[in-house]
């Protein structure tokens, strides 16, 4: 690949206020020792970490076992993250938490709840004693399937807290890819809710599961939440609802010591392949990185309220609405339905009535309020907020400055942050007390995170210009692997450079040595901060009965990032009309989700190929993107179906 050629250049920059950096947790003298310690000994900075910030039952022997590509940090130490997350603060001088607030749950309607620290830890305690009575032991998997409800929290907790490891599918994807989630984790026991609300509608769960499970024989439970109470057929035997087998449940439940690389959750990601990969993180260097890191980057104090807008089925949910945020003792809000229901200002009344003081969400999320307008959020008193953070897709300047603007009121540090669901948690990041910001960079690795750009030939790139974003040495929370295929994980991670671990997107670094996230540089599209595979997508769009071929590519869009364009090829016959895109969407949406729905779908009777047969995609997103096509076209096998699309395309 060539370099990246950089097209931004910002100028603008921000620094920390003074009055922000007075009461920081971590100070410009405290980061810069830091950086130096990272630096010097990233395994010492670590150890420091997981004193600091996690409660072990065992201590470690070594901090960490390195034999490319495969890590074990803290080696030999024993611990437990619902202990971290929970019980810790419940006892000695911590004691006082008892009654603070761990979780504000809003569910889309408007109801509402709230759990105490003492009563999350009941609630865990007793669904961890109904997975041990349903036979879940240490080291099964447990699939999880539901909408954003306490529940959720709940039964990760509870999962943790007896060493089963936790698979949380989204609840946006279909019955089909459930299914193939369930199968390659091994899972038994599956929790799902009869459904959830999202735009005002009944998404049904339930239902989802049953579809699923004609075809993963090996589950032996389902526990029902009953939220929506939409009727849902219930299979004696294997079925139970919730709240019947919680009224029967002891609140008593020790957690189980747990080695440092006891598998802590499975987390399925999108690949280049048909086949999604099983993402493997553990306990203790997990736990250690998303405490530490919520702690120094969204500078948690015990007064705040802290709001992650994920959705928990992805990574950052994981990391920073529940484990990151609960390991430092803060109160997390969740909400269960889509931003702008029932009306455009929803986030913003949510940030009012809870007084939220750090709001961390998705560029995709802030352009969409930028189009709906400001007069939403000038509706209500945003006077709360002190910290506001990004996560998903770089953030253009222009939103940033919104987001400074309006939503900050000119007074707020915003972190862009960047990570992946491999990372385990953020890796470049501004600290807010320390690094002056600039709108649309990341600005410089975490403490103790060894962040680099390279060349095609695996050498730093030169100031300003643009390579691959790597990562040269191990760091806590990094993936273990991909579940059950360490080879996948190899040639995935590791086989781009030797022992340096490639992280799929393009970057560069200016002269102040700023990080500037340029995306991802393979076939894996970035929609609205979700990462999808094209062959997924390409492999939902053939299995319906007109298709005989699809290729699906990126283009560039003002309020996802990207948007899916599908090029098809239908079987001989079939008549092409706006009622086949209709339904070739929708069926992406019923094989996939509807996230992965096209947002252009174009007929074609053949697709650009080389003479070995593979598509040509880089000549796809030419065209989807309304660009001239540049680069080398020698192995194109038919020039004419170039021409053919282009006219395609203008008429």
């Amino acid at each position: 690949m060539p370099d990246i050629e950089t097209l931004l250049h910002e100028k603008r920059v921000f620094k920390p206020s003074s009055e922000f950096a007075k009461r920081a947790n971590w100070s410009k003298k405290t980061t810069n020792e830091y950086r130096k310690l990272g630096a010097k000994s990233p395994e010492r900075f670590w150890a420091k970490m997981a004193r600091e910030y996690v409660t072990w039952f065992t201590p470690w022997k070594q901090v960490l076992r390195w034999k490319p590509p495969f890590a074990r940090w803290f080696v030999g130490g024993k611990l437990n993250v619902s202990y971290n997350c929970l019980d810790r603060h419940l006892e000695g001088e911590n004691a006082w938490r008892r009654n603070k607030a761990a979780i504000l749950w809003e569910g889309e309607p408007g109801d509402s709840r709230t759990l105490t620290f003492a009563e999350l830890h009941r609630e865990v305690c007793k669904f961890a004693n109904v997975l041990k009575d349903l036979g879940v032991k240490k080291g099964d998997r447990v699939a999880l399937y539901m909408p954003m409800i306490p529940e959720l929290a709940i039964a990760m907790l509870a999962c943790t807290r007896i060493g089963a490891p936790h698979s949380i599918v989204f609840g946006g994807f279909s019955a089909e890819a459930l299914r193939d989630r369930i199968n390659d984790a091994g899972a038994r026991t599956v929790v799902t809710a009869d459904g959830g609300f999202r735009r005002g509608k009944s998404v049904l769960l339930k239902a989802a599961v049953d579809e699923a499970l004609t075809g993963a024989p090996g589950v032996e439970n389902v526990v029902v939440v009953r939220r929506t109470g939409d009727p849902v057929a219930m299979q004696s035997g294997r079925d139970r609802w919730w709240h019947d087998v919680m009224a029967e449940a002891s609140a008593k439940c020790p957690p189980a010591k747990l080695d440092s690389e006891h598998p802590l959750f499975i987390l399925y990601t999108s690949g280049t392949t048909g086949k999604p990969k099983g993402v493997l993180h553990t306990t203790g260097g997990y736990l250690t990185h998303v405490a530490s890191t919520s702690h120094a980057i969204f500078d948690l104090k015990e007064d705040d309220t802290f709001w992650c807008t994920a959705d928990i089925g992805w990574v950052t949910g994981h990391s920073y609405v529940v484990y990151g945020i609960l390991a430092n003792g803060a109160t997390t809000v969740m909400y269960e339905g889509a931003p702008t229901h029932p009306g455009p200002d929803r986030l913003w009344s949510i940030v009012e009535k809870y007084g939220v003081t750090v709001f961390y969400t998705a560029p995709t999320a802030i352009r969409t309020f930028v189009r709906l307008g400001d007069e939403h959020p000038k509706k209500h008193d945003l006077s709360s907020l002190r910290l506001l953070g990004t996560v998903g897709e770089p953030i253009n300047p222009e939103a940033w400055m919104w987001y400074h603007r309006v939503i900050g009121g000119r007074r707020c540090p915003i972190v862009d942050t960047w990570w992946q669901t491999e990372t385990g948690g953020i890796l470049i990041t501004p600290l807010p007390a320390a690094v002056n910001t600039k709108p649309g960079s990341a600005t410089l690795a975490f403490p103790g995170i060894a962040a680099d750009v390279y060349t095609e030939e695996g050498v730093p790139v030169r100031p300003s210009d643009g390579g691959f974003l790597v990562l040269t040495k191990p760091w806590p929370g990094m993936l273990r692997g991909i579940w059950g295929d360490p080879q996948r994980y190899r040639e995935q991670y590791w086989s781009k450079f030797e022992n340096i671990y490639f992280a799929g997107d393009g970057a560069h670094r200016d002269r102040q040595g700023y990080f500037w996230i340029m995306g991802r540089i393979d076939d894996v599209m970035n929609i609205s901060g979700h990462r999808l595979g094209t062959m997924e997508v390409e492999s939902a769009l053939v299995s319906h009965e007109d298709v005989a071929e699809a290729a699906v590519v990126g283009r560039p869009d003002d309020l996802t990032g990207t948007a899916i364009v599908a090029f098809v090829t239908p079987k001989g016959g079939i008549r092409v009309d706006g009622e086949l895109v209709g339904t070739l969407r929708d069926h992406v949406a019923h094989q996939i989700g509807a996230i992965a729905k096209p947002a252009d779908i174009r007929f074609t009777d053949a697709l650009p190929k080389t003479r070995s047969g593979k598509i040509m995609r880089r000549l796809l997103r030419d065209i989807a993107s309304g660009r001239e096509t540049v680069g080398d076209t020698t192995t194109l096998e038919d020039y004419s179906v170039l021409a053919r699309l282009r006219e395609s395309d203008e008429t």
